[in-house]
């Protein structure tokens, strides 16, 4: 063996050694706490952002959903309500109840739906950012279960939701919903649009006209938050669900967006719903009622009483003039039997409600009702009533 050779292989590698070692503490010593002026480093590089590097593995359709979640979280809205029942002592139950909503100006106006702060004597709001808000209730339409709340920005820049077309909508469409379901805030879920143009009743008072029906999960405590397209609009308002376990079923509807911004926008500008009504009172048809009273239709509904000044008085419809008894209900009969409005039959209250939900007050529609035997086409200017 040669005792040189490996003496200078020696030297060569603790030389080399050193300044592996020399390196190393440099790059510890200077690297992170070096000199302040940093040399900008190109996108395209390897210096990307950790958001970014994270992003790039994603799918497109992934990569729509995290887009839309981090621009639309901050805007809705964790609706937290407080009333008081009552027993069956009369003691008094406090209540507390949960929802959604989203923010739909920088003011603070909130939609949501009015079952989820029906009755409510506080409401507070939580937002993405776990900011907390008292906010005030500015109103609502019953009928078609939309409210609004307003909170006080107090200076803060709000994020606000756009607002898009539901007419432009297609079955097939991706969804989005984003809402609070049973308490857990901020919680996203995909789907498409999977049928439009449904009525929906969710009550005895209220239903979703042209509703938008959904696959996305809508569960308890989704109601009033946004159903969002790939844009990033608000498409609807989630309502409901079919189910008959209490949780999603994949059936969900929502009220169509266009619907809550003619809400919106009249509580907004005047204080109220501008609402369209008739100025009738009517009972329905039914139950052998047409053929004990000789009537020439077997459907429609029977005009009780006329509101004096009202609109239908206005237009010369006529309500009954004697009071009879059927059963344990009384009711007046020998008025007009209204039949359709504008061609689309009127069969019950739901149908006249469903079409007075597409009119606005001024608007005149065509009547058409039976007097005796003789039908007729009355021309009816429609009046105007607060929402109820």
């Amino acid at each position: 063996m040669n005792l040189g050779n490996t003496s200078n292989r020696a030297r060569i590698f603790l030389a080399a050694l050193v300044l592996i070692l020399g390196a190393f503490w440099a790059g510890a010593r200077f690297g992170p706490h070096g000199p302040s002026k940093v040399e900008a480093v190109p996108l395209r590089s390897s210096g990307l952002s950790q958001v970014a590097a994270r992003d790039s593995g994603l799918t497109e359709d992934e990569s729509i959903n995290v887009r839309i979640y981090r621009q639309a979280s901050p805007a809705v809205a964790n609706i937290l309500t407080k009333a008081t029942e009552y027993d069956f002592f009369m003691d008094p139950v406090p209540v507390e109840g949960a929802g959604s909503g989203f923010i739909i100006d920088p003011r603070g106006y909130i939609l949501t739906n009015y079952h989820v702060v029906e009755g409510a004597q506080s409401i507070e709001v939580v937002l993405g950012d776990q900011s907390r808000h008292a906010a005030k209730y500015i109103g609502a339409d019953q009928r078609n279960d939309v409210a609004l709340i307003k909170i006080d920005p107090k200076g803060k820049q709000l994020a606000a939701l756009k607002l898009g077309d539901s007419n432009a909508l297609q079955v097939g469409q991706k969804v989005l919903a984003i809402g609070n379901p049973f308490g857990f805030q901020s919680t996203l879920t995909t789907g498409v649009i999977s049928a439009l143009g449904r009525t929906v009743q969710t009550s005895q008072t209220a239903f979703i006209d042209e509703a938008i029906q959904t696959d996305a999960a809508i569960n308890r405590g989704n109601s009033g938050g946004p159903l969002i397209d790939t844009h990033g609009d608000v498409i609807g308002i989630n309502t409901a669900i079919y189910t008959p376990s209490g949780t999603t079923a994949g059936i969900g509807f929502a009220i169509p967006i266009n619907t809550a911004k003619n809400i919106a926008n009249d509580l907004i500008t005047s204080g109220r719903v501008h609402r369209a009504y008739l100025g009738v009172v009517t009972f329905g048809l039914g139950g052998g009622l047409a053929e004990a009273l000789d009537l020439p239709v077997q459907e429609g509904l029977l005009v009780e009483t006329v509101e004096k000044g009202g609109p239908a008085d206005a237009a010369g419809i006529h309500g009954g003039d004697r009071l009879v008894q059927a059963g344990l209900q009384k009711f007046y009969i020998g008025g007009d039997v209204m039949v359709a409005i504008d061609g689309q039959k009127v069969a019950n209250q739901f149908d006249l409600n469903v079409i007075l939900n597409h009119h606005r007050p001024g608007e005149t529609v065509n009547v058409t009702v039976y007097r005796g035997g003789k039908k007729m086409e009355v021309p009816l200017k429609l009046g105007e009533r607060d929402a109820k």
